[in-house]
């Protein structure tokens, strides 16, 4: 059972690098939904300021060690075995690579 997950990882590592690649950029208005999503429904696990609770912290600090694209990749498909859903269903791959790029550059606060 202890190889599940690094084929995990590796499999994560690998569809992640395709999105951080494509550098899609959402529109103006997806993003201020995209960070709305992110400060109330991720923030409900992992803090209102994203520092942590339930879930690990999101900020930039706390995410320096992991890549983007692999990043990209748990939003997107989660973590099997843990509370981490994926967000695939309300999430397109670009959503998801940029939602990475904005933690990994600290995360904006919610337009007013």
């Amino acid at each position: 059972m202890r190889r599940r997950p690094a084929l995990l990882a590796a499999l994560l590592l690998a569809a992640g690098r395709a999105w951080a690649q494509a550098g899609e950029t959402p529109a103006p208005a997806r993003q201020a939904e995209l960070v709305r999503m992110v400060r109330q429904d991720c923030g409900s696990c992992h803090g209102i300021r994203l520092t942590g609770g339930l879930g690990p912290a999101l900020t930039r600090d706390a995410l320096r060690a992991i890549p983007q694209d692999s990043l990209a990749a748990v939003i997107y498909h989660g973590r099997p075995g843990t509370p981490m859903p994926g967000w695939k269903t309300l999430l397109s791959e670009a959503d998801a690579a940029w939602i990475a790029r904005q933690l990994h550059a600290g995360f904006p606060l919610e337009n007013p």
